[in-house]
C-alpha cells in the first residue's frame, strides 16, 4: 500500500501526459494518410495540405486563449474540455462524409488539442512545484512519442479490415473514445490531486488580474523578454532545421538518402534525453541547463556545416545527435524556467503569449529556408539558422550570468 501510495501522486502527471501522447498522435496521423485521403474523397494534395495547415494554425491560435481561461476558470475544465473537443472531431470520422466534414473535424481536433499543451505546462508545475523539471521531461518525453506512434498505427490501420469499412476511420474511433476516457479521469482524479499539493484552481481566488493588457506588461520585466527572443530564436532554427534536414544531408553533405532518412529518424528518438534534462533542472537550476543544451544544439548545427572533405557519416551522425540531444533536452527546461518568472495567477495566459510567439517563429521558418535554398544554397540558410541557435544560446548565458 505504501508503495502504491507513492504512485498515485504521479496521477495528475500520468494522465496530462497520456492526453499530450494522444494530442501528438492525432495530429500525426494525418500527413502518412494523406495518400489513403486523397483517393478516399477525390481532393488533390493541396487541398488536404490546405486542411492540415487550418488544422495547424487552429491549434496555434489557441495558446493563448486557452491559457486565459485557465487563469480564469481553472486548468481542469479546459484540459477535460480540449480532450472531449478532439475526441468529438475524431469520433465525427469514424462514418463516411463529404469532405468538408472531414475538414471540419480537423478544425475540431486542432481546437482541441491547442488547447492541451499550454496548460498542462502551469498545471503540473502547480502541482509538483518541487520536481517542476523531471515532471516536464516525462510529459514532454511521452508526447513526443504520440508522433513516433502514429505513423506505425496507420500502416496497422490500414492493413486491417475497418469496422466502418475502412481501417483508417478505425483509427480515429479508437482515438476518440480513448480521449472520452482520459478526459473524463482527469476529471475526477486531478482536481483532488491540485488540493493535496496546496493549490488552488484561479476560479477559488479573489482579486487576479487577468486582462490581456496583464499580459502585455509582462514584456516589462527584462527576464521575461529576453527568455522570449531566446524560445522564439531556438524555434524559428530548430523548425527550419527539421524541415530540411533529410534533404540538406543528401544534397550538400553528400550522404545517401536512406543514411540521412535514419539520421532524421535518431534526431527524435533521442528525445529520451528530456527525462534527464527535465531531473538535471530540478538539482542545478533550469538556466545552466538551458545554456548547456542549447550550446550542445547549436554545436551540432555549426558541425553539419563543417566543409564537406572535414565530415563524412561518422562525423555527421555525431553532429545530428548533438542537434537532437541539446533541442529535445531544452525543451522541458524551457517551461520550467517560464513558470518560475511569472505570477501563477497569469501563468496560463502568459506561457499561451510565448507559445504563441515561438510557434509563429517556427512556423516561418520552413518558408525562409527554402527560398534562401533556391536563391543562395542551403549552406547560406543553414548558416541563418546556426546564427539563431548561437544567439538564443549566448542570450541564455548572459540571463544566468545575471541570475547568479
Amino acid at each position: 500500500m505504501p508503495r502504491f501510495g507513492r504512485l498515485a501522486r504521479f496521477d495528475a502527471l500520468a494522465l496530462a501526459s497520456l492526453v499530450w501522447f494522444l494530442a501528438t498522435f492525432l495530429r500525426y496521423a494525418f500527413p502518412p494518410l494523406f495518400g489513403t485521403l486523397e483517393g478516399t474523397y477525390g481532393v488533390s494534395r493541396a487541398t488536404l495540405g490546405a486542411a492540415f495547415t487550418g488544422f495547424m494554425l487552429v491549434y496555434a491560435l489557441m495558446q493563448f486563449p486557452s491559457g486565459l481561461l485557465a487563469d480564469r476558470l481553472g486548468s481542469v475544465k479546459v484540459v477535460v474540455a480540449g480532450a472531449l473537443l478532439a475526441s468529438a472531431g475524431a469520433l465525427v470520422l469514424v462514418v463516411d462524409s463529404p469532405f468538408l466534414v472531414l475538414a471540419a473535424a480537423m478544425v475540431l481536433m486542432g481546437a482541441g488539442t491547442g488547447a492541451h499543451k499550454t496548460v498542462s505546462v502551469r498545471l503540473l508545475s502547480r502541482v509538483y512545484p518541487e520536481r517542476t523539471g523531471r515532471a516536464l521531461g516525462v510529459f514532454d518525453t511521452v508526447g513526443t512519442f504520440g508522433g513516433v506512434a502514429a505513423p506505425a498505427a496507420v500502416v496497422v490501420a490500414l492493413a486491417a479490415p475497418g469496422v466502418f469499412g475502412a481501417g483508417w476511420r478505425t483509427l480515429f474511433l479508437a482515438g476518440g473514445l480513448v480521449g472520452v476516457v482520459l478526459a473524463l479521469a482527469f476529471l475526477v482524479r486531478v482536481p483532488a490531486r491540485l488540493r493535496a499539493s496546496g493549490n488552488v484552481e484561479p476560479s477559488a481566488e479573489s482579486g487576479a488580474d487577468t486582462s490581456p493588457w496583464t499580459y502585455v506588461t509582462m514584456f516589462a520585466d527584462p527576464r521575461f523578454s529576453a527568455f522570449v527572443a531566446v524560445t522564439v530564436l531556438f524555434s524559428f532554427a530548430y523548425n527550419g532545421a527539421v524541415a530540411f534536414l533529410p534533404l540538406f544531408l543528401t544534397e550538400e553533405a553528400g550522404l545517401a538518402a536512406a543514411t540521412a532518412n535514419l539520421l532524421f529518424s535518431v534526431l527524435f528518438v533521442v528525445s529520451l534525453v528530456q527525462l534527464v534534462t527535465g531531473e538535471a533542472s530540478d538539482r542545478v537550476g533550469s538556466l545552466p541547463v538551458l545554456t548547456l543544451t542549447l550550446g550542445l544544439a547549436s554545436a551540432g548545427l555549426l558541425a553539419t556545416l563543417l566543409p564537406a572533405d572535414l565530415t563524412g557519416p561518422a562525423v555527421l551522425s555525431v553532429a545530428v545527435v548533438c542537434l537532437g540531444l541539446g533541442a529535445h533536452g531544452y525543451r522541458p527546461v524551457r517551461g520550467a524556467y517560464l513558470t518560475s518568472i511569472v505570477p501563477p495567477s497569469v501563468a496560463g495566459g502568459s506561457l499561451g503569449v510565448v507559445r504563441t510567439l515561438l510557434m509563429g517563429s517556427g512556423a516561418i521558418a520552413p518558408a525562409i529556408v527554402g527560398y534562401l535554398s533556391e536563391t543562395a544554397g542551403f549552406r547560406p540558410a543553414f548558416w541563418l539558422l546556426a546564427a539563431a541557435l548561437v544567439s538564443a544560446t549566448c542570450l541564455c548565458g548572459l540571463l544566468w550570468l545575471f541570475d547568479r
